[in-house]
């Protein structure tokens, strides 16, 4: 397309930045660590429910 400036826009607030960047500024960086912070630790969080899950239903099975 002519006329048209190769760019990405900003992963937190969308604003058009360098094609080599992911975020516009250092405010949008601290927010885009927080937010990937709070997705790893619910992960972390929904694992180790799933592991007490299995162990609690294997659980009968062990104890004979």
């Amino acid at each position: 397309m002519p006329g048209i400036i190769p760019h990405r826009h900003c992963v937190v607030c969308g604003k058009a930045i360098e094609p080599d960047q992911q975020v516009c500024s250092e405010e949008c960086e601290k927010v885009l660590n927080k937010e990937r912070k709070r997705q790893r630790n619910f992960m972390v969080f929904m694992f180790v429910i799933l592991l007490l899950l299995l162990l609690f239903m294997w659980l009968p099975y062990i104890s004979k």
